[in-house]
């Protein structure tokens, strides 16, 4: 089954988890990218939903499965189903609620402990429309963001702000480490021999293909 699909080669499915803690604007992130909606009386998430976007990349159509789910403690039990499988992350906080910000690394450390793959992640300072009551400063989210090696942006799911562009940062990443590590892979290179007589065989061609994997890899 799995080949009819890489013959296609032209289609990727990427699964994204939105983490946080309750009320910080999950939902409403995912129904602004997905839907373009927006609910100010959004109830909390049971359970999890998830919506499908498609983009494209280079010719390729890219899905993104994007996951939500509840915040609240009580749901904890969905959490290694929830991220198996996840290439991306949207850890989001509230930039007018302090305590969201502080629960940041926790929720870096579950991701950590139950993905299973490389995980493009972006830190999310959610409501900046809040900034009237605002209670974590743009530097600090950055410094954050840096420690870990995350991306980091600020978002409001309210007046749309940066919603599209922190998604598709994600997206994009996942797109450019996953082709990257296809790319790189030696059944692919030996897929290349055998079909296109020796892109990789060819002395001077692979080494500069290996040369090339360092750089773009290194950031």
């Amino acid at each position: 089954m799995g080949s009819s699909s890489e013959d296609e080669g032209e289609e990727y499915l990427f699964k994204i988890v939105i983490i946080g803690d309750s009320a910080v604007g999950k939902s409403n992130l995912l129904s602004r990218y997905a839907r373009n909606e927006f609910n100010m009386h959004s109830k909390a998430t049971i359970g999890v939903e998830f919506q499908t976007q498609s983009l494209e990349f280079d010719g390729k159509e890219v899905k993104a499965q994007i996951w939500d789910t509840a915040g609240q403690e009580r749901f904890r039990a969905v959490t290694s189903a929830y991220y198996r499988g996840a290439f991306g992350a949207l850890v989001v906080y509230d930039i007018s609620r302090r305590s969201t910000f502080d629960s940041i690394p926790r929720w870096l450390d579950e991701l950590k402990t139950h993905s299973d793959t490389t995980v493009a992640m972006m830190l999310v300072g959610n409501k900046c429309d809040l900034e009237s009551i605002r209670d974590v400063s743009v530097e600090e989210g950055k410094n954050l963001a840096e420690s870990e090696g995350l991306f980091f942006m600020e978002t409001s799911a309210l007046d749309s702000t940066n919603v599209k562009k922190a998604f598709e940062i994600v997206i994009r990443e996942i797109y450019n480490n996953v082709s990257r590590k296809v790319l790189n892979s030696d059944s692919y290179k030996a897929e290349l021999s055998v079909n296109r007589v020796s892109l990789v065989n060819d002395g001077s061609n692979g080494s500069k293909q290996t040369q090339g994997s360092y750089s773009c890899c290194s950031r």
